[in-house]
């Protein structure tokens, strides 16, 4: 059996954020270069086979309302962006995890996705979605949310360096969505992020570190976050924190950028052989295997979106974002939910 070991390449980027879609082909200009940097720098050792941009390194929301991010930024999926990137990849047969873009697509009416794709020599091979947007400020659509949304929600894609899957930076403090991935035979988890301070890669508020270990140690799966690093001037009113990191399945940090704005990229070696090896052999800390899912009846409640009437096709705000956050906090009652599990 071929042995599947190369280097994965976490990229940093720090651009102006575009204002309107013909802005968004200087960011892609730049993401292939970055691409031949990181390929150029790997080629005399461990071949970079896995490359992986931030959130919002084609597009950034920097509108306030979806309605005008809909009419200046959001773009349909393929398009141009896509197919250089598939072009960049066919060339140097790779695989290469976008940075998102704004996504509108003909068949959810006033639907606003923030997407990424994983692009490689054979083409895109799944769109993901962001599921947990970051409310109140995103007003992008969840997938979770549409009424008869049949596409995956957490596709995994089977490669020749492994099977990969990602979620998209505030989707990584839900841990069920790494487990649904891994649960869906994700070995390596990309993390597209676009990370600000102060919950950055240092201490006292290293939110971004801890997270992607967890993440990792919990799944017994490879991390590859790749951070936005744009610096205060470039996209306000926050400053980005960067620190892209790449973790192995026992939670070590093989690499890792140093936190502040700036473009760099840190590459480490992905061993998909040994991360199979343990997933098959261990009895100890195979979490998956010792999930005890019936016992957490938090699961069988509805918390978010709550069931508001006449709200199918109201376009999402902030102000709307925040009624629908204070309707459902309104619902929680978890002693409820603990009272009724200890009666059964």
């Amino acid at each position: 059996m071929e042995h599947i070991r190369y280097s994965a390449a976490a990229c940093q980027t720090d651009q102006p954020n575009p204002v309107d879609r013909r802005g968004m082909r200087r960011n892609t200009d730049r993401l292939l270069s970055i691409i031949d940097s990181a390929v150029a720098g790997a080629a005399p050792f461990l071949p970079v086979k896995l490359v992986v941009f931030p959130e919002f390194a084609h597009a950034a929301p920097v509108f306030p309302t979806a309605k005008e991010l809909i009419e200046k930024l959001a773009v349909e999926i393929p398009n141009e962006h896509t197919e250089r990137i598939w072009e960049k990849a066919k060339e140097l047969n790779i695989y290469i995890q976008t940075g998102s873009m704004l996504e509108v697509d003909k068949k959810y009416k006033n639907a606003l996705f923030n997407t990424t794709c994983l692009i490689g020599p054979e083409g895109i091979l799944y769109k993901y979605r962001k599921v947990n947007t970051w409310i109140p400020y995103e007003v992008h659509t969840s997938p979770h949310d549409i009424e008869g949304y049949d596409e995956p929600l957490f596709p995994v894609a089977d490669t020749p360096v492994g099977r990969i899957g990602t979620a998209i930076c505030y989707d990584w403090l839900f841990p069920e969505v790494l487990r649904q991935l891994a649960a869906n035979g994700a070995e390596v988890l990309l993390r597209v992020s676009a990370y600000m301070d102060p919950w950055n890669a240092t201490a006292p508020m290293d939110w971004w570190t801890i997270i992607n270990r967890c993440r990792a140690i919990e799944n017994t799966a490879y991390v590859v976050a790749a951070n936005q690093a744009a610096s205060l001037k470039n996209y306000p009113p926050y400053s980005w924190s960067g620190g892209s990191q790449i973790v192995d399945f026992d939670g070590r940090l093989l690499a890792d950028a140093s936190p502040g704005p700036g473009e760099r990229i840190v590459v480490a070696p992905i061993d998909v052989t040994a991360l199979r090896h343990e997933r098959s052999t261990r009895r100890g800390h195979s979490f998956i295997a010792h999930l005890r899912t019936e016992a957490y009846p938090v699961y069988r409640k509805h918390f978010y979106p709550p069931q508001l009437k006449d709200n199918d096709e109201e376009m999402l705000s902030y102000e709307k974002n925040n009624e629908l956050i204070d309707e459902s906090k309104r619902q929680i009652d978890f002693r409820a939910v603990n009272a009724k599990d200890s009666e059964n």
